[in-house]
């Protein structure tokens, strides 16, 4: 609980860090400003700050402009994209966000009637819950939405058993390659390397007699039989990228722990674990995005009710024509989450592939 209490406390932080940003940075113009009136501030470096912070804009810019390309295509209503016959546009010239609420579709609570039995009667007390309409389609003129929903649910009925299980097997293996000493460790230890370094193209060569054998024993169209191949595949990568990391946790911590009278479970849960936060997030968001972003394997065992986000998305793609507004705005509304996480996760992906559980 104390792991989980202080990432909630670190993305309390970063949340509260992120809405006083703006503020923080006038205050340090206004002092920079009256320093440099009085002359205790140099001109230049307040210069070379800004012409620093300009060019990493402009990096940022550069880097980000694909995703501003898209977002032009989906508001764009039409799709067309940011070139166009009369030449370069940077901003739609009819906007309009009617290809995200395609995406979307309804977002309704439905109202129900609730009984409630009043004893020693035959009288009932009923009200009705009120309808709440977060979004109503319709009123912008959507009438068949996506399935968007459908396929967000798919997702994560993917994703969330594929971080589950890897997550069992990737925290005691790392653990025990780290800390234990066993025949045969370091031939497991070479074959994870090996596996991590063909597991995924061996994957996609594989992907035929895969097919075959999901067939065979009933499970093509399986999301659990999904999340559980993604899991296996995660494993290899994530048990070395993990027990590489715990390598770097002082042992003399286990062994205060171990002085004090806690048993072994103790010292993993309430030392090892804690201290490899980091790590733990890394692990954590690089399983959860193998079941979220595969496409191939998805593709290939899931039926049509079943598909994943990414095949729903590429489904959208029909033989002759691509309706590039919504196919913008599905892929958008789709990876937004995804950026979230690695907004708020950034600290924790940086400590994690930094190889080491201590820092200075």
């Amino acid at each position: 609980m104390s792991l989980l209490r202080s990432v909630a406390r670190n993305l309390r932080d970063d949340a509260v860090g992120l809405a006083t940003t703006p503020v923080e940075v006038f205050r340090e113009a206004r002092y920079t400003a009256r320093g440099i009136r009085k002359g205790e501030i140099s001109p230049v470096r307040p210069l070379k700050s800004l012409g620093l912070t300009a060019g990493a804009l402009v990096v940022v810019l550069t880097l980000l402009f694909p995703i501003y390309w898209i977002l032009v295509s989906a508001l764009s209503g039409s799709g067309g994209s940011i070139h166009s016959v009369d030449g370069l546009r940077l901003f739609p010239e009819q906007p309009s966000v009617q290809p995200f609420v395609w995406v979307l579709g309804d977002l309704i609570v439905p109202s129900y009637r609730i009984a409630l039995g009043i004893p020693l009667t035959d009288a009932a007390l009923v009200f009705d819950t009120p309808r709440i309409a977060f979004l109503d389609a319709s009123a912008y003129g959507v009438e068949n939405p996506s399935d968007f929903k459908k396929f967000l649910w798919n997702s994560l009925t993917v994703a969330i058993p594929t971080v589950i299980l890897s997550m069992c097997l990737v925290v005691p293996g790392a653990y025990a390659l780290s800390r234990r000493k066993f025949i045969g460790r370091r031939k497991i230890l070479f074959g994870y390397v090996l596996l991590t370094q063909v597991g995924g193209g061996l994957g996609i060569a594989l992907l035929i007699g895969l097919y075959t054998v999901f067939v065979q024993v009933g499970l093509n169209d399986s999301k659990l039989a999904l999340s559980v191949y993604y899991a296996a595949t995660a494993v290899p990568f994530n048990t070395w990228l993990l027990k590489t990391y715990m390598d770097g946790i002082p042992v003399s911590y286990e062994e205060a722990a171990v002085v004090d009278g806690a048993p072994a479970w103790r010292v993993v849960v309430e030392v090892i674990l804690p201290l490899s936060k980091a790590g733990l997030a890394t692990v954590f968001i690089f399983t959860f995005l193998t079941g979220w972003t595969e496409f191939v394997v998805a593709q290939t065992l899931l039926g049509t009710d079943n598909y994943t986000l990414p095949v729903g998305l590429f489904s959208l793609v029909s033989e002759y024509s691509v309706p590039w507004a919504r196919f913008s705005a599905f892929a958008l509304t789709f990876a937004s989450p995804i950026m979230l996480v690695y907004l708020f996760a950034q600290r924790y992906i940086e400590g994690g592939l930094s190889f080491s559980g201590m820092e200075g």
